[in-house]
């Protein structure tokens, strides 16, 4: 059973740290952001999509999906500020993914210290957590949409672990790509916002097709 305590023979893995991004890898958020975007995009006049268009935009970069709804760089730091305002008030009804806090527990057991790195507010992310959170080693939160390799490198100077000894799991192209370069291996889940097409094509270390496989395939790694 995925809760039961692991054997004292489980056998360890290489990584001492991994690094989780939040919305879309630990918590299911995708319903909320699909309504999110909408209303960010009415409120800040930018080019509109169909929810036809919104989905096949989950095969996208970052810079790409930017470019679509013509979004200046200027507008970017009013826009996260504003959604992640809007996703604190909607905290309580984005869950944990079934799974998630077994599989935390269970990484944690085999000495792996445990991190996220967010673009949203920790409050927020604590706050869909609960007593989950007791399982989090280090929080930074407030990531830029483009600057996730500047924090993945501090979370792990902090916890005295080398770029190599460390693993970024998110569920976006641009997660991926900020583990790369961050000198660190990357982890891409099936179930979040980015297709999985998409994140395959990106070339992550591991790709995860279940919560369960996580652990796994951690745990399998050499």
């Amino acid at each position: 059973m995925a809760n039961e305590p692991l054997k004292a023979d489980f056998p360890m893995t290489r990584y001492r740290l991994a690094i989780f991004d939040f919305d879309g890898t630990l918590v299911d958020s995708l319903p909320w952001f699909r309504t999110s975007l909408q209303e960010t995009i009415a409120r800040f006049d930018l080019a509109p999509v169909s929810p036809e268009e919104l989905e096949a935009m989950r095969g996208l970069s970052a810079r790409d999906i930017m470019a679509r709804l013509k979004v200046s760089m200027w507008q970017l730091p009013a826009i996260v500020s504003d959604m992640r305002k809007r996703k604190l008030a909607a905290a309580g009804e984005t869950p944990l993914f079934a799974g998630i806090p077994a599989m935390l527990a269970d990484l944690q057991r085999l000495g792996i210290e445990l991190a996220i790195v967010s673009s949203d507010s920790e409050a927020s992310v604590r706050l869909v957590l609960g007593p989950t959170a007791s399982l989090i080693t280090r929080f930074d939160c407030g990531a830029a949409v483009f600057g996730k390799h500047w924090k993945f490198r501090r979370v792990a100077r902090k916890l005295g672990a080398k770029a190599t000894e460390a693993i970024c799991i998110g569920d976006e192209i641009r997660d991926i790509e900020a583990a790369d370069a961050a000198g660190m291996d990357s982890g891409a889940v099936a179930w979040g916002y980015a297709l999985p097409a998409a994140l395959q094509s990106a070339g992550p270390t591991h790709f995860f097709k279940s919560i369960d496989e996580i652990t796994q395939r951690l745990v399998l790694a050499r």
